[in-house]
Formats: C-alpha cells, structure tokens, sequence
C-alpha cells in the first residue's frame, strides 16, 4: 500500500510540473520554436472556401507587386493580427530612410543603453555600455531579428524608444497603413493587446522599404557575424537561401501571432511581396508564401507601355505665326498585366482638330489612351512640343515684303 500511495504521488507531483511549466511557456519571439495557438490550419476543404488558385494555410495573407503595388492575390487581408517581429520592417524602414537623409550613417557608433539591453526573446545580449556600429546593428535586426539591436537603432534615430514608437505610428498613417498601430520596434506582444496590423498594411510598408537598395545588403544574407566572429547570425528567413530570386523580408513567431513572413523576390523585372500571417508552424508559412509567389512569376507580368507616335497628327494653329503644330506624349509608365494580355493592348488617341494661336509650349492637344478588353490601363496628355505666338499686323506685313523681295515664304 506504501509502495502504491507513493508511486501515486509521484505521478501526481509529475503531472503538477508538467501543468506549470505549460503555463510558463516563453511567449517572446523565438524563431525556432513552434507557437502554440489556436492557428486555422487550412484543409482542402477551406481552400475551396478560399476561392484562390492556391492553397493559403494562414489566418491572412496577401500578394502585391512592388512597382505597382497591385494586388494580386489576397485573404482575410484586412484583418488586423499581432505581426511578431514582421514589425522590424517599420524599424528597418525608418533605419534607411534616416540614412538617406543623412540623419545617421551606417559607420556611426551607437552605445548600448540599459532599456536595449533588457530586451528578451531573439538578441545579440548587448550589453550596457557596449558599442556597435549602425551597420552591426542592421545586420543583427534584419538577419538574426534582435530585439535588442533594433530596438537601439529606434532610440538612436529618435532620442528614446517611446520616441521612436511615436515616430512608427506617424509613418504608418502617412503610408495610409489604416489598421495598424506599434507597441515597440520589435513585435514582442507578451505584455500588450492592442501591438496589431494586417496582411495589406505589411505589403504596404514592406513596397516601401523595398525601395531602398541597401536594405538587400541586409535582408538577402543567409549567414553573417559580429563581434570578430563571435557572435554568429543566421537569417530566420529562409527563403534566403531555398527559394531563387528572394531579396527579403523578415519573419516573425510569437504564441499570439503564430508564424508569419513578409517574403519578397524578384525574377527578371518583376518584383512581389507575398505577407503570410497566422500559420500554424513554420514549415506553413513558407510553403504559403513559395506558393503566392510562384503564382505571381507564372502568371504576371510587367509590361513598359510603348506609345506608337505614328498616329499622332499635326494640329492645326488658327491665326498663329505657325500653320500647325506637333504634339507630343508626356510621361511613361509601366502595367503589371496578366501574362499574354500585353498583345491585346489597343491605344486610342484624340487630338483636338485646331487651336488658337497663342499657343504655350506643353498646352493639352488630347490624349493616347490604352484599354485593354473595353477597360482603361492607363493614359497619357498629348501636349504642344513648341510655343506658337499670334500672328500679329506687324509680322504679317514683314512676310509679305519678304516674299516680294525674295520670292519665298517665312515659315
């Protein structure tokens, strides 16, 4: 009886520690671990749901080209989800975007404060005091997501954290980013409920940090390190490394988020964003994002409009010192068209039959239009290549007497 009642006990007492250290599972980001959390695994049932050519295991996703910033493809994009540490591409972004200002270089040398150095979950363990330059500290964010590393290149660029946060906010609704709202410059969500954003505002700020070359420095490096090698970095992304073309992003997993991606590439001049947010485990979130992106390099295009001038007539000037004018087309552009419809393409043009003289240089003429199956792509002014003055009395009896002198027309 002894021998049962202790044999029951320890399993008891087994069973307690098993229960508590459930409850204390570390919900900093981790991007080697696999959160636990109600995820909607997606089964072949709910693609069909989805309505999608592709199969989307994730709470939320979207496709969008980078030149454009058309949608290709979307789910739920506009549900707002904890992102993990995908906000790191605000704090990149707002890192290049002091750096082309001229705000901070990346040869700066930044010293590690005490609130820095506090943060948990993926780090670099700065420690108070230390010295890291820019460059070290992007490398450290963009690669091995430290925490502690973008949150004091945040404090650099604005003074403090909350500063910085401020600042992320302000730039969240000038690039019209209407469902988010930061917390922090890292994702960390285990003390806050409101750290949230959706699949579309992350492609929106992911387009834009996209626009800066040198984040590619960053963002497309497998393996790197610090400290004279002593502190190894390897890309939580890793497309990187498995998928042909990837120029980026930034991963993130938190219990609260799940597994999410913000994962760029670009073949030939194409250029995609596929944001993957709330999938059950890593493994999901990257098949997602292969296939959102694999469906946008089959399908898509881009298409640089040419406009054929050939068709453009003079337009004739009434009483100006030149019979007629010619005009010309203004700006150019470039369509992301669905692969094939780039030969179905037709151009209108309009031109206005006359004008009066005085005519300005750059004076609307009409336009050239380009429609595709009845719908508009785009369209551009067709305007005066010259200015044509008024024909004036004076000038007028000039070109007769010349005439008469000379035998030949003043043009």
């Amino acid at each position: 009886m002894k021998k049962c009642f202790s044999l029951f006990l320890s399993t008891i007492f087994i069973f307690q520690l098993m229960i508590t250290a459930n409850a204390k599972t570390v919900t900093k980001e981790n991007e080697d671990v696999t959160p636990v959390f109600n995820s909607v695994t997606t089964s072949k049932a709910n693609t069909a749901k989805q309505n999608l050519p592709i199969e989307i295991k994730a709470k939320s996703a979207i496709l969008m080209d980078v030149t454009t910033g058309k949608v290709l493809l979307e789910y739920n994009a506009d549900e707002k989800l904890f992102p993990a540490s995908v906000t790191k591409i605000m704090t990149m972004l707002l890192t290049m975007e002091a750096i082309a200002d001229g705000k901070i270089s990346l040869s700066d040398v930044v010293v590690c404060s005490e609130n820095a150095s506090e943060k948990g979950g993926s780090q670099i363990w700065l420690e108070p005091g230390e010295e890291m330059t820019v460059n070290d500290l992007l490398k450290a964010t963009a690669i091995g997501s430290a925490n502690d590393a973008a949150t004091l290149l945040g404090e650099y660029i604005s003074g403090s954290e909350e500063a910085f946060i401020d600042l992320m906010n302000t730039r969240a609704k000038e690039l019209k980013m209407t469902n988010t709202h930061f917390d922090n410059a890292t994702g960390l969500d285990d003390t806050t409920d409101t750290h949230l954003t959706t699949a579309r505002d992350i492609g929106i700020m992911s387009i834009e940090l996209m626009k800066h070359d040198l984040i590619t420095d960053y963002t497309t490096v497998w393996m790197d390190s610090l400290r004279n090698g002593e502190t190894e970095l390897v890309n939580t992304n890793k497309l990187v490394r498995f998928y042909s073309g990837t120029t980026g992003i930034k991963t993130g997993t938190t219990q609260k988020a799940g597994c999410c991606v913000s994962a760029s590439a670009k073949r030939d001049n194409l250029h995609l964003v596929a944001v993957v947010m709330g999938s059950a485990n890593s493994n999901e979130r990257f098949e997602t994002a292969k296939a959102m992106l694999n469906y946008g390099f089959a399908n898509y295009t881009l298409v640089d409009l040419k406009i054929d001038e050939s068709a453009f007539k003079a337009v004739a000037v009434i009483g100006g010192e030149k019979k007629c004018v010619k005009p010309l087309a203004k700006g150019n552009t470039t369509i992301l068209l669905k692969k094939g419809e780039e030969e179905k393409l037709e151009q209108t043009v309009t031109l206005v039959e006359n004008v009066e003289a005085p005519v300005t240089e750059n004076q609307k003429l009409g336009s050239v239009k380009f429609t595709l199956a009845g719908e508009k792509i785009a369209e551009f002014p067709l305007l005066s290549s010259e200015e044509v003055k008024k024909l004036t009395f004076t000038t007028s009896f000039k070109r007769i007497m010349h005439f008469l002198a000379c035998g030949e027309k003043i043009n």
